[in-house]
């Protein structure tokens, strides 16, 4: 076996031979990073004679190009400022024409309220005014004539007398017709507008029915308006319908105890408005 081995060819210095090899490429690969460093510097060098110039029309190229972007900026902003303030003077317009229309309308109500408040006054005011125009303020005249004449007495009499008292006769008796007739003279008849909300048993209860129902009930001084379904609660509508009656002939109490009285179809009955025409 020893002479076997003997025989045998062994590399034991294959790791001189490696880092030789190693060495040697290392150089040759800095002595080409060297050449490629010296053409470079070789070519920059040729081409700093001209590099002023080129780099100047680049900085002028770029120089315009940044004032052209500026410029195209500057009138889009203009382009928007314009759409904005035009978009902000349509709005403006707009406002005061609702404004406008609002200040009509409450100018409208207004004199509609004053309009209902002369109307009460004078309704409140109609019987005292009628007292006081049916009472003749010429009523006291008689009795001052009769102390002018027993101040002043005509011992012999005359036919003057006779004529004063005569004219003073007619003129009572006119006093008095024109108070009777006055007396019987109907003042305005006063009526009043009344919203009654409806109130049904349960959400099953039949509206329409309920409100032919209602409409049925007929009194002197009564007459029936619009309806309208309105939401309660829980999915239940109540029935909102007006009606205008006359104050003389219509109790309210009775009218409500009356619809009460559809026991199928009504729970109860609430005055949702009451105003005066």
């Amino acid at each position: 076996m020893a002479v076997e081995l003997a025989k045998e060819t062994i590399w034991y210095d294959k790791w001189r031979v490696e880092d030789a090899e190693k060495t040697y490429y290392e150089n040759k690969a800095k002595l080409s990073k060297g050449q490629e460093i010296a053409e470079k510097q070789k070519s920059g060098d040729e081409w700093k004679g001209g590099a002023g110039l080129s780099s100047l029309a680049i900085q002028i190229a770029k120089a315009r190009q940044d004032i052209k972007n500026s410029l195209q900026g500057s009138s889009s902003g203009s382009q928007g400022s314009g759409v904005v303030s035009s978009d902000v003077l349509n709005r403006i317009t707009k406002l005061e024409d609702e404004n406008s229309s609002f200040r009509k309308t409450i100018s409208t109500l207004e004199q509609q309220v004053i309009d209902l408040t002369k109307r009460l006054a004078a309704m409140e005011c109609g019987g005292s005014t009628t007292t006081t125009k049916a009472t003749p303020s010429k009523a006291p005249q008689p009795v001052q004539e009769e102390d002018e004449d027993d101040d002043d007495v005509d011992l012999f009499g005359s036919d003057d007398e006779e004529e004063d008292a005569e004219a003073a006769r007619l003129r009572e008796q006119r006093l008095k017709e024109y108070a009777e007739k006055k007396a019987k003279k109907p003042g305005p008849i006063a009526k009043s507008s009344v919203l009654l909300d409806c109130k049904p048993w349960d959400d099953e209860t039949d509206m329409k029915v309920m409100e032919d129902e209602i409409r049925k009930i007929e009194m002197d001084g009564l007459v029936w308006g619009a309806a309208k379904l309105n939401p309660l609660a829980y999915g239940i509508q109540k029935l909102s319908i007006l009606c205008t009656v006359v104050d003389e002939m219509v109790s309210i109490d009775d009218l409500s105890e009356k619809i009460t009285e559809l026991e199928d179809y009504v729970q109860s009955v609430d005055i949702a408005a009451f105003n005066k025409i």
